[in-house]
């Protein structure tokens, strides 16, 4: 059934690039903090090496990934198979933002499609990589990407974005700071 590996093997790098949703989750410290879980498509998760993972995030409503990360490291990511054979895939890690404008953003960002509304890059270090058998997951037929972000980005404009992230962005449901807040 489950099995453990310290390092992403071949066989699920190769699962997790087929893959055309995820699922990141994190958490602040506190005990009464909001557990964050947001789901990610668009081809936007790149395996960089055996241990180090990336994806491009866009602007959206809230920015708790940044937040918690900034305040513990702390990521989960997940994959399910929703075709095919029965597979979920967790990779355990510590993850931080990569801002626009760093020598890490300009290495990284060949590796993505950036858009206009492009907020940041989630790196993470993973250290432990977890299986198991999936056989509760159902079966799904892929249609396609949505495009509304898109449509949404491009009537906010860039003055919009940027007005948009500083409204919404800038702290987590919990009032930590992301890293956006520290700019």
């Amino acid at each position: 059934m489950g099995k453990f590996y310290s390092v992403i093997p071949d066989a699920q790098q190769a699962f997790i690039k087929k893959q055309h949703i995820f699922f990141v989750a994190t958490a602040p410290l506190s005990g009464d903090g909001r557990v964050n879980l947001s789901p990610k498509g668009l081809d936007c998760f790149r395996v960089l090496s055996e241990n180090q993972v990336a994806y491009m995030d866009l602007i959206s409503s809230g920015n708790e990934t940044s937040a918690h990360t900034l305040e513990n490291g702390r990521i989960t990511f997940m994959f399910c198979s929703f075709e095919g054979s029965p597979l979920i895939l967790k990779l355990y890690g510590k993850g931080h933002a990569v801002l626009p404008g760093t020598e890490e953003w300009e290495s990284l960002t060949p590796q993505f499609t950036i858009y206009p509304s492009t907020r940041q890059l989630i790196v993470a270090d993973i250290d432990l990589v977890q299986t198991s058998c999936g056989f509760g997951v159902p079966l799904y037929d892929y249609v396609g990407e949505r495009d509304i972000h898109f449509q949404w980005a491009e009537k906010k404009g860039e003055d919009g974005l940027a007005e948009y992230v500083q409204k919404n962005n800038l702290k987590s449901l919990d009032g930590l700071v992301t890293d956006l807040g520290l700019l």
